[in-house]
């Protein structure tokens, strides 16, 4: 059996708790909240951004040397998600799981 880093293991509970946070946000904070919490732009980029962090993780778990590109990219995405969520207003939790993961992907990215 594959070990799997202690870095790489916390980058993939960063991207799991990411997860959970952008999407739970989404379905109930938002959707509650409506006006600027529900605008396309702002709702589409919370989607992307859960369902990158979910690939980042499961590339890692899958032990893919293609998890580098995953990891690049959810970085990418989890900083403009956090940037937004700031924006947005009301959604800290959010924008503390997006700026987590994305420090940890930078890292496995490198």
């Amino acid at each position: 059996m594959h070990h799997i880093s202690k870095e790489m293991q916390t980058c993939i509970d960063q991207c799991l708790a990411c997860y959970q946070s952008c999407l739970g946000m989404a379905m109930t904070h938002c959707l509650e909240a409506g006006g600027k919490h529900t605008e396309p732009a702002h709702f589409r980029l919370m989607m992307a951004c859960a369902e990158m962090c979910r690939t980042s993780a499961h590339f890692m778990l899958l032990h893919s040397p293609h998890h580098k590109h995953t990891c690049a990219e959810c970085a990418e995405i989890c900083e403009e998600c956090a940037k937004d969520c700031e924006r947005v207003g009301d959604m800290d939790d959010c924008v503390q799981a997006c700026r987590a993961c994305a420090e940890s992907c930078r890292r496995m990215a490198a």
